[in-house]
């Protein structure tokens, strides 16, 4: 009977033994392994041969401590920053700030340091919130008021405002300055840092927003002005256009009629070159016709005169004429 026993306790504590030496790693964790204290492994779950079942010492002799390796997030608690004035010599308006950060274990050879020097996600959050935001608080005082408030394009490819440019670039150069630092002393890789929130007191509002109905009206001003240059120019323009081209047209006027002129020249030439006698006839009575053409002109003169002489005196054909 005794003997029944002993097998007994002896297939209980197998069972026990079997039972506590195995473990299972998830895809979504980290598992942190020590024996008798000392680290001897860490399996990663997001490795294919890192995640699934594991044999080991059982517990107490081996220790499994589980990290969870997905991308966290915690809210920072909000605080009140000073701005600096537009000319940047004094501080300007407080702003209320709300923001969240993001964050995982770096990787699993960051896990050893993790563990030594952070812990638990709990206690990262601890770490990490007073930091980021004593960081965020020095970007924010070498910022202005109106880097926050004024709505101004930036980029007009992009349509970027002005407070959308100031909110990126204070997100990269906060990751920037804190991320190398947190994955070498605590393991941690800084995803992101991101402004939920930023308000402004009831006390400030006001001028706040006698500073924004400021900007719109320098913005209109700027527009208008700009406007009343670009209507100038098109119409200097439109008169420079005008006289060129009624210079263009004085002068091909200029041109046909001195063609004209010639062509009239050359048609007379060859008229008087036919019949000399006939155009010198025309010509007398053009004459005649600039003389007493008028309805009172009255003239006292002898037949006799040689302008008279075509009245009395046909012209005579050409010599070629008669042959």
């Amino acid at each position: 009977m005794k003997s029944v026993f002993i097998l007994a306790a002896v297939a209980i504590v197998s069972i026990v033994y079997v039972r506590f030496s195995f473990f299972t790693v998830d895809a979504a964790e980290y598992a942190y392994v020590t024996v008798l204290g000392e680290h001897t492994a860490t399996h990663d779950g997001g490795d294919p041969s890192g995640a699934g079942l594991k044999f080991g010492w059982p517990w107490p002799i081996q220790q499994v401590q589980r990290l969870d390796r997905r991308l966290q997030h915690f809210d920072l608690p909000p605080t009140e920053q000073l701005t600096h004035d537009p000319k940047g010599k004094t501080v300007d308006k407080i702003l209320l700030l709300e923001a969240y950060v993001c964050w995982k274990i770096s990787d699993a050879k960051g896990v050893d340091l993790f563990v030594r020097s952070v812990g638990t996600a709990s206690r990262a959050r601890d770490i990490l919130a007073p930091e980021i935001t004593g960081k965020i608080g020095a970007a924010i005082g070498k910022k202005r008021m109106d880097d926050f408030i004024s709505l101004t394009i930036v980029d007009p490819q992009t349509g970027q405002t002005r407070v959308e440019f100031t909110v990126e670039k204070l997100r990269v150069d906060l990751i920037a300055s804190l991320k190398d630092r947190l994955r070498d002393k605590y393991g941690i890789d800084l995803v992101d840092i991101r402004l939920r929130r930023f308000n402004h007191p009831a006390s400030v509002r006001d001028s706040i927003f006698a500073r924004i109905k400021s900007d719109r009206s320098k913005a209109a001003t700027d527009y208008e002005s700009d406007g009343r240059l670009q209507a100038a120019n098109i119409l200097n323009k439109a008169e420079e256009d005008k006289r060129l081209e009624r210079a263009m047209a004085l002068r091909d006027k200029a041109r046909i009629e001195a063609d004209a002129d010639i062509e009239a020249m050359k048609i007379l030439n060859r008229a008087y070159s036919q019949d000399p006698e006939f155009f010198k006839f025309v010509k007398q009575m053009e004459q005649l016709q600039a003389i007493v053409g008028g309805e009172r002109t009255m003239l006292l003169l002898s037949t006799h005169r040689s302008m008279f002489e075509a009245l009395f005196k046909e012209p005579r054909p050409a010599e070629k004429d008669k042959k």
